[in-house]
């Protein structure tokens, strides 16, 4: 054995890895079926499919994707049959897209709307070119295609500031249209007006909307705060079957949080819930844990950068506990705190589907970390994205993160960016990584202390992985020799590496070998403990 290479590095389990159960199978199958039937930017252009015509296509899918995977692991065994995995998941992606792509199955080349009918073009959208002001005679031009019999079922204004005049304009328009709308986006469409005018255009949508039926209502980027919310009551107080609701970037503090949670109906049916971007603080959160707590069908959800603090963050997470359909859930760049983080853990358990989960600036510290990742180890086993990046966790979390890492075969991509890992919390990730997690595609450890030793152990893990796409690995103590090796390393793939431009060689002195040998042994020391 190398001497010069610590005795870990020689030490894989040997796990077999193709072919899959009938029950991991039944699982894809399970979650392609849910992918393509969620709306989506495909499904609103190709319209979406039904959950049974899905289902067939789900099947054919993994079948075709499963019989190319096979052959390639007869053709070319691999031992584990970690390259067949990576190709089975790969050919059913490619397969899944197609399928999206295509939109529903039809006769005669007809076009299919979402509720299944013969249909023609059903999106009228004005957003496009420059963001600029529209006044009354543009308006009329615009808003013609409006004008009499037409299938539109979808309108977008977003990026064209309305004035009075124009919104005059528009109002009868949708009065006569708003009975066959499903989708509505009024996002930014009041920006630079006068508050008092704003407030007025508002009121005029919200009028001539109310009644309408619609599945998706996107009033983000207006600034509104309390007096925009309320602005929009007739519309909001007649939505019954709203599925998704976006109200990002609207100012809304406290207040408005109140009002919103006063103004939203019961949300039997929202499935998409987005807040991102408000000042709405723990008070806020209050009134919007109250929407939470009713959204029992609620599958993704954004509260990011409000400005939630513990309180309001534990409010929130017992919310949660409600949602047991969740796929997707955002709280980044909050100030929950341990205690928060503690809370959230406590209801984790719940989401059985959860895909995705970004938990980054949440100011966990180890022990909030420790009890997240230990529920996200017994729960969601189809996890795709753990986001966990600035939360000042270190290698004494770093057990129980890597812990749940290696339980989750199915992760796509990794973030634990800005902490404190130092070379012994990173070599515990990776570890927990080189054993199948055939799908992953990115690893971001920049700036948590890494020095060359750590680095390494890093690099020759990932560099293996077939379609892996960045490993970022920036802003770490690495030595000048040490960036040389890495890109030595990623000589074939270079574009795989990341940039190193913030790197400081001189953040910890790795020269001496005595020194890094006492590393590699105090890692070899950590290693032995971890159980994976």
């Amino acid at each position: 054995m190398d001497s010069s290479v610590p005795s870990y590095q020689h030490r894989s389990l040997s796990i077999k890895l193709w072919p899959p159960s009938q029950s991991t199978r039944l699982m894809l199958v399970e979650r392609m079926t849910r992918n393509l039937t969620t709306p989506s930017i495909f499904s609103r252009k190709y319209g979406l499919l039904s959950k049974e015509e899905a289902g067939e296509d789900a099947k054919e899918i993994e079948e075709a994707a499963f019989v190319t995977a096979t052959q390639h692991f007869e053709e070319e065994p691999d031992g584990d049959g970690s390259s067949a995995v990576q190709i089975y998941a790969k050919e059913s992606s490619r397969l899944m897209l197609e399928v999206l792509k295509r939109g529903p199955r039809v006769e005669d080349g007809e076009l299919v709307s979402e509720n299944g009918d013969a249909s023609v073009e059903t999106v009228f959208d004005i957003s496009g070119g420059r963001r600029a002001f529209i006044e009354k005679e543009e308006a009329s031009e615009l808003l013609k295609p409006l004008m009499g019999p037409n299938s539109f079922t979808k309108i977008c204004f977003s990026n064209r500031s309305f004035g009075l005049d124009a919104a005059h304009v528009a109002e009868p328009i949708l009065i006569s249209i708003k009975d066959q709308l499903k989708e509505v986006d009024l996002s930014d469409f009041i920006a630079g007006r006068p508050e008092a005018e704003a407030i007025e255009v508002m009121n005029i949508f919200s009028s001539a909307l109310e009644g309408s039926v619609l599945r998706y209502l996107n009033l983000s980027n207006n600034a509104m705060g309390e007096k925009g919310v309320r602005a929009f009551r007739s519309l909001l107080k007649s939505q019954k079957d709203l599925e998704e609701l976006y109200l990002m970037n609207d100012g809304i503090s406290e207040e408005a949080a109140k009002a919103v949670a006063e103004l939203i109906p019961s949300t039997e049916k929202l499935k998409i819930l987005h807040f991102h971007n408000n000042m709405t603080g723990d008070e806020g959160a209050f009134a919007i844990a109250e929407v939470v707590k009713r959204s029992l069908a609620l599958e993704d959800f954004r509260c990011s950068s409000t400005r939630v603090g513990s309180e309001g963050g534990v409010a929130v997470a017992e919310a949660l506990g409600a949602c047991t359909h969740l796929k997707k859930l955002d709280l980044r760049d909050n100030m929950f705190g341990v205690e928060a983080g503690l809370a959230l853990s406590k209801v984790i358990p719940v989401f059985v589907d959860l895909t995705e989960i970004y938990l980054s600036y949440l100011n966990l510290e180890d022990d909030g970390a420790e009890a997240l990742a230990n529920a996200l180890k017994e729960s969601a086993p189809s996890l795709e994205i753990l986001d966990m990046a600035g939360n000042d966790i270190t290698a004494k979390a770093a057990v129980s993160v890597a812990a749940c890492i290696s339980s989750k075969q199915f992760l796509t991509k990794l973030n634990l960016s800005e902490n404190e890992l130092k070379d012994e919390g990173a070599v515990l990730i990776i570890k927990a990584l080189e054993e199948g997690h055939g799908q992953l595609n990115e690893v971001d450890l920049s700036t948590n202390l890494i020095t060359w030793p750590g680095a390494k152990v890093v690099a020759e893990a990932v560099v293996q992985k077939p379609g892996f796409k960045l490993l970022n690995i920036n802003a770490n103590f690495i030595s000048e020799e040490g960036i040389d090796e890495l890109k030595n390393i990623f000589k074939n793939s270079p574009d795989v590496l990341g940039p190193l431009d913030e790197n400081d060689p001189e953040g910890e002195d790795i020269d001496e070998e005595a020194e890094e040998g006492s590393d590699e042994d105090e890692l070899e020391s950590k290693l032995k403990g971890l159980e994976i």
